[in-house]
């Protein structure tokens, strides 16, 4: 198998502007509707907003690698890093590390991309690993680094990267693309062209022994903030999660030849059903708000307190719904009181009521719907 970095023409992808261009207007559109829609946030609201969505990324982005990690765990320590109240529960290296690495691209989009940029994410990444030979360094090992899957025996190789003795060489030429194709660069790119080819590069090269994923895309979040001049803000990880196979083949689909535009057909489609995701999520804030506005005064503390657990459950909301249990397991009541309260809540339109008996769930009455 000869994949794309032996072939002659190495780095020097090739692809079809004009199937990119109805992507690339409806991205800028896009975004000026979600920078427009955010002002309408209050500064509570604003600041959940930014540590949800970071928080969402942040387990998304190891989901997609198998890595599962405690979500409360994760939203500490991002609302650590911002300055904001925690519970001070003890968080494990993995949570801590993957925190810090989106709060650091959150607060330094800005800064040029650099190999000390890297490093640093790899050591917030694999802090606490002890099998890695190289830990915020790119790789050094002289096997071949590869992408299998199947048994032991018989294992499915997917790609075989570049061999480390050439990864700071590979590096310092991604470097260089990467700061050449930004805005203001000697030859900018387009927003998303320019991401979807950096992530592709990036991962190609796989300079560090773990986490090119989770850094590759990170970089593609980074070059869509630099292009559009603040943090994106997109749920990008989490769209990619729920296709992640559909991420992972059109990944291999373009790891052996250099002409990629369905890798960037694919990779723009992504990023604008992430920002989809977003702005359904500025507008079940705002419907938040709308919805306490109309209730003040109307609730006990108790319906209070379930439908701010309700709200922090995002678009996605309760599984299947908030039955009856969930409600006496957050507020602590009797099945009586939260019979009356559920009543309540449905007669007052703050709730939505499905189902009969045992199979009774509610669902907030707000605009904002999960697509």
């Amino acid at each position: 198998m000869i994949w794309n970095w032996e072939q002659n023409d190495w780095p020097h992808f090739r692809w079809k502007k004009d199937d990119l261009e109805d992507f690339e207007a409806h991205f800028l559109r896009q975004s000026g509707v979600l920078i427009g829609a955010a002002k309408h946030l209050s500064l509570e609201d604003e600041k959940l907003l930014v540590v949800d969505m970071i928080t969402s990324e942040a387990i998304k982005t190891s989901e997609i690698e198998g890595e599962y990690l405690n979500r409360d765990s994760v939203q500490s320590s991002i609302r650590r890093n911002f300055g904001l109240d925690t519970d001070d529960r003890r968080v494990d290296p993995a949570e801590r590390g993957i925190a810090d690495m989106m709060t650091d691209l959150y607060q330094n989009y800005s800064k040029p991309l650099s190999h000390t940029t890297l490093y640093d994410w790899h050591k917030m990444l694999t802090g606490g690993r002890r099998d890695l030979k190289n830990i915020g360094r790119y790789r050094t090992h002289a096997e071949s680094m590869q992408v299998v899957s199947g048994r032991l025996d018989k294992p499915i190789i997917h790609f075989e990267a570049p061999p480390s003795k050439i990864m700071k060489k590979e590096m310092d030429v991604f470097m260089a693309w990467f700061a050449k194709t930004a805005p203001g660069g000697k030859q900018p790119l387009p927003a998303l062209t320019r991401a979807g080819i950096a992530h592709l590069y990036f991962v190609c090269i796989h300079p560090f022994e773990d986490g090119n994923g989770r850094i590759g895309r990170a970089i593609a979040e980074k070059s869509l903030s630099e292009c559009l001049g603040e943090p994106t803000l997109i749920a990008l990880s989490l769209t990619i999660e729920k296709k992640w196979k559909t991420y992972y083949d059109a990944l291999e689909n373009n790891n052996k030849e250099n002409e990629i535009t369905d890798w960037l057909v694919y990779f723009a489609g992504t990023v604008l059903a992430a920002q989809d995701y977003s702005q359904g999520m500025i507008g079940f804030l705002i419907e938040k708000t709308k919805l306490f506005d109309r209730t003040r005064g109307k609730l006990n503390d108790r319906q209070k307190k379930a439908i701010e657990r309700m709200f922090r459950e995002g678009l996605e909301g309760f599984k299947g719904g908030l039955s009856a249990e969930n409600y006496i397991s957050i507020t602590g009541t009797s099945r009586a009181t939260a019979t009356r309260d559920l009543h309540g809540l449905v007669e007052k339109n703050v709730l939505l009521k499905t189902g009969k008996l045992k199979s009774t769930r509610y669902c907030l009455n707000i605009k904002a719907r999960k697509k």
